[in-house]
């Protein structure tokens, strides 16, 4: 089906009970790897089918000879946005069960339908190359200061069609959940209503967006090479928590100057979820010296001084 990274290191292998992440388990289970352990998360979310999902991944672990641990969460009450908050739950409970077990590694089922629909999804919310990068293929789990994971998505080149012709030949049963067929999901509805659509014109359309979200990361690693570059050289010495970047050091492509400002905001970890596209756009023309200030959300400001533009927390 695919070609499972095999590592004698003890891993934990993210199992919710659907068709791809029980395939994954499958076939790590029967691979030469370390130790596995299956890690579940119930969210809560759908009531007696949450727990039936639940029960499944036990009974799945134990008869794999398999430790199985689960988190159970009130999402709903979390508040927020649903899928954003249930995802942070995830890693976050992946990354200190690894942590626990001293696992090197942490496997998560996504597909290449998984990074179609992903890619797709940020098009349509309008997004640039860093967004068309879709889902990384690896990464890393925890916190810089703490021991990390490695998280990796073996089944990332491999379609769902695929995984499901390969479970019916096993014979092996998985889970379907009622909320993946809800409308109101912008990714049901794309996963249901666009993809299709788009296979009427390219019956390939999945693979043909798993190369652009190839193709995106390579370009988006050339772009933040540079734009550190450029960083490196055009910072100087800072006020209190105000950086101030030489303008003339940052005479750059918009693209590279775009990637030196949000290298900038996660480094100092200012808020960036309200930061979009035209957000961005009002940051570079302030280090163009084309608008003189403006703010930003999260209390951050930038204006142009002369020579330097100075960028921080608004005083």
């Amino acid at each position: 089906m695919a070609t499972l990274p095999v590592s004698r290191d003890p891993g934990v292998v993210a199992v919710s009970g659907g068709a791809d992440s029980v395939a994954l388990l499958r076939a790590l289970a029967g691979c030469r790897t370390g130790p596995l352990t299956v890690a579940h998360v119930n969210h809560q979310l759908r009531g007696a089918e949450s727990d039936a999902d639940e029960a499944f991944v036990r009974q799945l672990a134990a008869e794999l000879g398999l430790q199985c641990r689960v988190k159970s969460v009130d999402i709903a009450a979390l508040g927020g946005n649903l899928e954003s908050t249930a995802r942070r739950v995830r890693y976050e409970f992946f990354a200190e069960l690894a942590t626990e077990l001293g696992a090197g590694w942490i496997a998560t089922g996504h597909t290449a339908d998984d990074q179609a629909e992903t890619v797709l999804h940020r098009l349509v919310r309008g997004t640039g190359i860093q967004g068309l990068r879709g889902i990384a293929a690896c990464g890393f789990a925890g916190e810089p200061a703490k021991p990390q994971a490695a998280i990796i998505r073996p089944l990332l080149t491999v379609t769902r069609a695929h995984i499901l012709d390969h479970l019916a030949e096993l014979g092996q049963t998985f889970r379907d959940d009622s909320s993946n067929a809800d409308p109101k999901f912008t990714r049901n509805r794309i996963r249901h209503e666009l993809l299709p659509l788009l296979r009427t014109f390219n019956p390939d359309v999945v693979a043909s967006l798993a190369r652009l979200a190839e193709h995106a990361s390579e370009a988006h690693t050339i772009i933040i090479d540079k734009a550190t570059e450029v960083l490196a050289k055009a910072e100087r010495p800072r006020v209190g928590g105000t950086i101030i970047l030489d303008v003339a050091d940052l005479g750059t492509s918009r693209a590279v100057l775009r990637a030196v400002l949000r290298l900038l905001w996660e480094r100092e970890g200012w808020p960036m979820d309200q930061m979009d596209a035209d957000a961005w756009d009002r940051a570079c023309a302030v280090a163009d010296c084309k608008v003189p200030a403006c703010d930003f959300p999260g209390g951050i400001s930038a204006r142009h001084a002369g020579r330097v533009v100075q960028i921080g927390p608004r005083k």
